[in-house]
């Protein structure tokens, strides 16, 4: 086959995805006291991921050969980048969120959390055109964060805004059709 870059580009819908048009919506519980974090999560969350999901294979040995089968569907976490500003609202929600499934000092888990429906979320990424329009959306089932990171202060650091990360961990994802013409 002769290389032709014109059969590439008729392939190529909309000059491809763009993977900094996105945003993150995701509620915060009641207990972790989530005020403006919730709206500002939207604008602050920097970096995210598309979900992807793994198949585990079951391998059977018969007669000295390796037959696999498919297994069960596994769901990695999931990692966003938080930017933070001056009232630390976004993080002190995520902090609170996991102080209330289980406490610093007492090692017990807020009333209001005790049963998974009040300490879980479901939460969405989505995808945009350059137009706009909605491309893709893929809503997460159960979150729930499992790691806050630090936030490094320097002396010598100029001219950059914190950051954090969270790990949260799901049930499953759901993928809402595109709306791609």
């Amino acid at each position: 086959m002769a290389f032709n870059v014109n059969s590439f580009r008729s392939q190529m819908v909309g000059d491809g995805a763009r993977p900094n048009l996105f945003e993150v919506s995701m509620p915060f519980p009641l207990f972790s006291i989530p005020g403006r974090a919730q709206a500002k999560l939207t604008f602050m969350c920097k970096t995210a991921q598309l979900p992807g999901a793994t198949i585990g294979a079951i391998p059977v040995q018969y007669f000295g050969r390796e037959l696999k089968f498919a297994g069960n569907r596994t769901f990695q976490d999931w990692t966003i980048t938080v930017i933070n500003d001056e009232d630390f609202s976004i993080r002190n929600a995520f902090e609170r969120w996991m102080n209330g499934i289980n406490s610093h000092n007492f090692n017990i888990r807020n009333p209001f959390a005790l049963n998974p429906g009040n300490y879980q979320v479901d939460g969405e990424v989505t995808q945009f055109g350059k137009a706009g329009s909605t491309l893709k959306k893929y809503k997460f089932v159960g979150l729930f964060p499992t790691d806050v990171t630090a936030i490094d202060v320097d002396w010598g650091t100029n001219d950059s805004i914190e950051e954090f990360s969270v790990t949260l961990s799901y049930q499953w994802w759901e993928s809402i059709a595109s709306g791609v013409v």
